[in-house]
């Protein structure tokens, strides 16, 4: 008896599909087209305003701005394109990997240039009795209910505001970074879901549980 079987010489074609490999049996594989969609993030422009300098050196990216300059290496599967004052993002192959990389690499350098250029910045709220912050040189210094305060260094880069001892504005050109400094503020005190006391963000929504209700006489 003859056995079927299957070969296959490449697993991407170059008219947008991927090809995926499916075994069917012990007798060999079966292929299956799976559309490689675009990627709607990756497909809109970066505006790249004037006072921005961008450098190019192979896959890696400097960008140079009035508030600090930020560097990043990216992969093969996606190539930049300057066109004046814009940037376009775009798939170098056509895989699965590329398309999961247009999109988030299209962000990484858009917050580099963003970032540079204008800044970023996350509020945060402290919530309960006696919880308050203040500034002592460069450190943070947090009052939360523990038998003492808490001290946390603001690091290079960042830049730290309290407002009304119970605001705290976390600042810089570095997305990533503010975004962790603020994460590890948080974690101090993460907001607990009955009175809904603790640090939050600004715009973070806590849902709150009901109390257990006291028995009935």
């Amino acid at each position: 008896m003859a056995t079927l079987s299957f070969s296959i010489n490449s697993s991407r074609l170059n008219t947008g599909i991927c090809v995926s490999h499916k075994p069917v049996s012990r007798v060999g594989y079966l292929r299956t087209k799976i559309e490689c969609k675009e990627s709607r993030v990756g497909k809109k422009p970066i505006q790249v305003p004037s006072n921005v300098n961008l450098t190019f050196d192979g896959q890696f990216i400097s960008v140079k701005g009035p508030l600090g300059e930020l560097s990043r290496t990216y992969p093969n599967d996606i190539v930049i394109e300057r066109e004046e004052s814009i940037l376009k993002v775009r798939k170098a192959v056509e895989t699965r990997r590329a398309n999961e990389m247009h999109g988030l690499f299209r962000t990484l350098i858009d917050n580099m240039v963003v970032g540079v250029s204008k800044g970023f910045e996350k509020r945060l709220l402290l919530i309960g009795v006696g919880y308050r912050a203040q500034m002592e040189g460069n450190d943070l210094v947090l009052f939360l209910g523990f038998s003492h305060p808490v001290r946390m260094p603001v690091p290079e880069g960042l830049k730290v505001q309290v407002e009304e001892n119970t605001r705290v504005i976390v600042s810089g050109y570095n997305k990533q970074s503010i975004g962790e400094f603020a994460a590890k503020v948080r974690k101090w005190r993460p907001p607990e879901p009955y009175k809904g006391k603790g640090i939050r963000y600004a715009d973070e929504v806590v849902r709150k549980k009901e109390g257990k209700a006291g028995k009935k006489k």
